[in-house]
């Protein structure tokens, strides 16, 4: 039987005490879930536990690298598409819009 490889931690990587981010979106991203949550819009255990799910996903497939902060926005995107704060799809095809801009564009 192969060897089971352990879940992920759910916590946000952390030195000294302090949570730490190695791109300014991440600090933004974890600000908007922290913001919604302080908001009342959620329950912070009702956004750790879509952040679970898809540390989970990634556990079972058992490909790439870990990168907390894409999971973190993953299951963001999930509650604000969840709570109907935006409409089904917008997100993504935002997100497409914005990939497309040319490198270097600001606004």
């Amino acid at each position: 039987m192969p060897a089971v490889p352990p879940q992920k931690d759910p916590a946000p990587p952390m030195a000294n005490g302090e949570v730490i981010f190695e791109a300014p979106w991440q600090s933004r991203v974890f600000g908007m879930a922290r913001a919604l949550a302080d908001a009342g819009v959620c329950d912070w255990d009702e956004f750790r536990a879509l952040l679970i799910e898809e540390i989970g996903r990634w556990d079972d497939q058992g490909e790439g690298t870990f990168a907390y902060y894409d999971h973190l926005l993953m299951a963001l995107e999930r509650l604000v598409e969840n709570k109907g704060l935006v409409p089904p799809g917008e997100l993504h095809q935002r997100s497409d819009e914005l990939a497309r801009r040319p490198h270097g564009h600001d606004h």
